[in-house]
């Protein structure tokens, strides 16, 4: 049944962003009967996570099948010194009970494959992309555009970050048709190899949980068709236009890929 009033705990919680003309009651109603799946309980994860659940995003599901190390503390602050060696997604379950009781956490400890994606996606009306490799990357993005679902994925790498908001069921272009093939795993930077200044990744991660509640609110201009490119260094920030490739092996006029694996 469709809600249409906040109870007064509600109001009281959410009262900030409900005297926002933009939000108000109906907003946060619509925040309150959303679903969202969040791959990656992780740097990005992290931020994405906390402030989902405290504005209010009434279910979220976490994947992750990773457990708690001490070098993720620098910079995966849902977890804390307490929980090394546990599962990720409990951890990250554990902070946001802590945080809004309220909220309806599902949690999925595997690792994304192709045999799994759809049917993790199914059920949830948005997807946060918080993984850490290429493979996941594509992965989701394929699942997302069969699934008609919108996707908000971002990157990290030492000081630097980049956000955007594929909603190919909009017309909008893929993953893919930014990055048609990946790199040579011997070229990319990983932060296990090169490093990430932490709080990095709670800008980055705080720029796509925006980006996931302007989706929801229906609010703003959003990061369709941009990608944004954030370098800490320099305090920099720029946007570049993306449109779609009708060569796209996903998307395209003449698609080469027409299912998962």
């Amino acid at each position: 049944m469709t809600r249409t009033d906040l109870t007064d705990a509600e109001l009281e919680r959410y009262a900030r962003h409900v005297i926002l003309d933009e939000v108000g009651e109906d907003g946060q109603l619509k925040l309150l009967q959303s679903k969202v799946l969040v791959v990656g309980a992780g740097g990005l994860g992290s931020p994405v996570l906390l402030y989902l659940a405290a504005a209010g995003v009434g279910t979220l599901g976490i994947v992750d099948h990773d457990v708690v190390d001490t070098t993720n503390l620098q910079r995966q602050v849902i977890h804390s010194t307490d929980d090394v060696g546990d599962a990720k997604v409990a951890s990250a379950a554990e902070r946001i009970e802590a945080l809004n009781p309220d909220i309806t956490v599902h949690e999925h400890r595997q690792r994304l494959n192709a045999a799994n994606a759809m049917g993790l996606i199914d059920g949830y009306d948005l997807v946060v992309d918080g993984s850490d490799n290429f493979a996941a990357r594509y992965l989701l993005n394929d699942a997302c555009y069969f699934a008609k679902k919108t996707l908000v994925s971002a990157a990290l790498v030492r000081f630097e970050g980049q956000v955007s908001v594929y909603k190919t069921q909009d017309g909008g272009p893929c993953y893919r048709c930014l990055f048609p093939q990946a790199p040579d795993p011997d070229l990319v930077p990983r932060c296990d190899t090169v490093g990430i200044l932490g709080s990095i990744a709670g800008v980055v991660g705080c720029i796509q949980a925006t980006e996931v509640l302007k989706e929801i609110l229906g609010i703003g201009t959003g990061l369709v068709g941009q990608l944004l490119l954030f370098d800490a260094l320099d305090m920099n920030t720029r946007k570049i236009k993306t449109k779609r490739d009708p060569n796209c092996a996903l998307c395209g006029d003449n698609p080469t890929i027409t299912a998962l694996g």
